[in-house]
């Protein structure tokens, strides 16, 4: 049986510089990384494929030189990757994301069975938390977010138990597979590569499906088969804040003086 890995290749957001002319990112010289919370759902996938005996597929829709993140990958123990790269791919909003991704996922699942989906819970680009939840509902699989362990894989009665958090709160709860599993950090610790894997992963094939491979509709996915579209990307602009009074040695007059400017803004009506 299969896990199927979804991960995302991601500007380093700590270098990220927008244009003040266009408001596009400025993608010159910045270096990408694999999106964090991905980096967790790959672990994850290793340890159930250690446990259980799964195959572990990965797979990511980009640019062409998101082939270093797959590389990675394969250098961490996945026994195959896939490259979802085509022009028509590009400019893709969640829905027409998830759209790609889940057409692979069953292009998959013709070889192999698949038992589950692991996505991270978010991007650190977009952060919607939305291309996991979508894999789910297209392909009729059980939804699982907010996953910080996984408590049991039953193959024989195809059932997952799980361990969701939620504010305050955990709760355990069992669906029938194939699931989608969003993973938070607190899952696990990500692992490094050994220097062998390292060796192997440079020379690996990385497999590559463009949308003649495909064969999707274009009106489905890439710019067309977005139903919202980024007309703007913008650093906002941050007033200097005002100090009032003295917190410390006179919070009381502090907080009278706070009171009444925001009573002289209208923020504060008594």
């Amino acid at each position: 049986m299969l896990i199927v890995t979804c991960v995302k290749q991601v500007p380093d957001t700590t270098q990220v510089k927008v244009d003040p002319v266009t408001g596009t990112l400025i993608r010159e010289g910045v270096p990408f990384i694999i999106n964090p919370f991905d980096t967790y759902a790959l672990e994850e996938s290793l340890r159930l494929k250690e446990k259980y005996g799964f195959r572990v597929a990965v797979i990511s829709m980009g640019p062409p030189n998101t082939e270093v993140t797959l590389r990675k990958a394969l250098s961490l123990g996945a026994d195959e990757v896939i490259l979802l790269s085509d022009r028509a791919f590009g400019g893709a909003d969640t829905l027409a994301t998830s759209m790609v991704l889940a057409e692979a996922i069953k292009k998959l699942g013709k070889k192999d069975e698949v038992a589950m989906v692991i996505c991270g819970r978010q991007t650190i680009d977009g952060d919607t938390a939305q291309v996991g939840p979508g894999i789910a509902t297209r392909l009729g699989y059980s939804q699982l977010t907010l996953v910080d362990h996984i408590e049991n894989v039953d193959l024989n009665a195809k059932k997952i138990r799980v361990r969701r958090r939620l504010e305050g709160r955990h709760e355990l709860v069992e669906a029938p597979l194939p699931a989608m599993i969003a993973v938070l950090r607190e899952i696990n610790r990500p692992r490094y590569p050994t220097v062998p894997m390292r060796i192997f992963a440079q020379d690996a094939p990385v497999i590559l499906w463009n949308n003649k491979e495909m064969g999707l509709r274009e009106d489905t996915i890439g710019l067309k088969g977005s139903a919202t579209q980024v007309r703007k990307i913008f650093s906002p602009h941050r007033e200097k804040g005002e100090i009032i009074g003295d917190g410390v040695k006179d919070p009381q007059a502090s907080a009278r003086l706070l009171v009444e400017r925001l009573k002289e803004k209208n923020i504060l009506i008594l």
